[in-house]
């Protein structure tokens, strides 16, 4: 009983690290700046770009495009420009995390 709470508590603790790191990702990569998690700023908040893709199966493949090339239309008549100081994998991570948000 004692280790299936020690690694439970450890596995949370790599969890919320994980969840804070994708944050401090999206600040390292200027994302805040247009985007909050619970609230509109220029942009979608994250939990309604969440909610709106909930369930879509190309949801992470179509945004992870969004974060790299940019988008228009989608929330509006303010466009999102490129991020070429994206990577893949990083652009990745940060729509995972995006796509998680409640």
């Amino acid at each position: 009983m004692k280790r299936s709470l020690m690694l439970f508590t450890v596995l949370s603790a790599l969890a919320s690290s994980s969840a804070m790191a994708n944050a401090d990702l999206a600040k390292a990569k200027n994302c805040m700046a247009c985007h909050a998690v619970a609230n509109k700023v220029v942009g979608p908040a994250y939990k309604d770009v969440a909610a709106k893709y909930a369930g879509q199966k190309d949801a992470e493949a179509k945004l992870v495009g969004k974060v790299l090339k940019g988008g228009a239309g989608a929330w509006g008549a303010v466009p999102m420009p490129a991020n070429p100081q994206v990577s893949d994998a990083d652009a990745r991570t940060l729509v995972k995390w995006i796509l998680a948000q409640k």
